[in-house]
This record gives structure tokens, C-alpha cells and sequence, in this order.
């Protein structure tokens, strides 16, 4: 079964914009292709937090339903205890259907859920179409038992598009149903 956003995607946002005479055909409009999902645990550098990193692979299998694989420090820091080659993170990518699925889920369920919530910022736009989101609680996921979270954990989530810019992509993310909060 497709996901809801996915149908969205293909029976609207298609024809939107290839209706508003920016593209010929309904090849050239520009499509998801990715989500990053990744998460920096700053605890796992210390010897007596090992437990941290588990977690957050437990909490990120699941927000996204897909296994995460762990990030390693390329250098060494000596003022931050890490060392290279030690795990410190972890990351999931994301295509297909199960990243429609939590797009939907992101922008249906959980950005709603922050507290005083105005939309997602304008400026995570990177010039190539790519949008980064980052949160700074893994708690406004519903999948996400309260009661067994020990530590709040941020994560950074990466939109990686085709489009050619910046407009492109926030029209279509937009269309998508996206909170793009108001510029001012």
C-alpha cells in the first residue's frame, strides 16, 4: 500500500506544478530522493555513559523503523575525550516508501506536537535544494515512550531533493504540507 503523502505527491503536487508552467513535463519536477535522519550522542565519549549510544539507536529504530547504523569520530579531540575511530552517533537513511511514511508522520504528528510551534525555519535551505530540520527533542515523536526515555536526545533530519534551488524545493515541500513558518 502506498503511503498517503507519496499519493499527495504524485496526484498534486505533480500537476500543481507542472500547471504553473515552470516545468514541461512532469519529469522535471523535483522529487525527494532521501532523509538523513542522524543522531550525535555527546555522551557516548565518556566511559561511564556506554549505555547512551544504545539507546539512542533503540530510540531511532524506533521513530524511523529502520535500523541505524553508528557514525565514527574521524579525528581525534582531545578537550572533548574523543578519540578517533570511537563511536559517538548514529544515522539512518531513508528512501522509498518508508520515507514518505515519516515525512507524513513528521509533519502530520510531531512538528504539531512542540509547544509553541510556528513553523519549521526558512533558513535550513543549504543553495541546492536540500533542506535540514533540526530538533532538539526525540520526545515530540509518538513512537516514543515517555516514561522509558532517560536523556533527551536532539537529531538533525536532511530533505535531500532534486531540486535545482532553494525556491524549488520550499515550493514543493510546501505543497507537500510542510510548516514553513512566515517570513518577517
Amino acid at each position: 500500500m502506498t503511503p498517503r503523502l507519496h499519493q499527495k505527491y504524485q496526484m498534486e503536487v505533480v500537476k500543481t506544478l507542472v500547471d504553473s508552467g515552470k516545468y514541461s513535463n512532469r519529469y522535471q519536477v523535483p522529487r525527494i530522493e532521501k532523509i538523513v535522519v542522524n543522531m550525535g550522542v555527546n555522551t557516548a565519549a565518556q566511559k561511564a555513559n556506554k549505555s547512551a549510544l544504545e539507546e539512542a539507536i533503540a530510540e531511532l529504530t524506533l521513530v524511523t523503523g529502520q535500523k541505524p547504523v553508528t557514525t565514527k569520530a574521524r579525528h581525534s579531540i582531545s578537550n572533548f575525550n574523543v578519540r578517533r575511530g570511537q563511536e559517538i552517533g548514529c544515522r539512518v537513511t531513508l528512501r522509498g516508501m518508508r520515507m514518505f511514511e515519516f515525512l507524513d508522520r513528521l509533519i502530520g504528528a510531531s512538528l504539531p506536537s512542540i509547544r509553541d510551534f510556528r513553523g519549521v525555519p526558512n533558513r535550513g535551505f543549504d543553495g541546492r535544494g536540500n533542506y535540514t530540520l533540526g530538533i532538539s527533542d526525540q520526545t515530540i515523536f509518538p513512537e516514543i515512550e515517555l516514561d522509558k526515555i532517560k536523556r533527551t536526545q536532539g537529531m538533525d533530519i536532511t530533505i535531500v531533493t532534486t531540486a535545482r534551488n532553494d525556491q524549488e524545493a520550499r515550493e514543493m515541500l510546501k505543497l507537500l504540507g510542510m510548516p514553513f513558518a512566515a517570513v518577517r
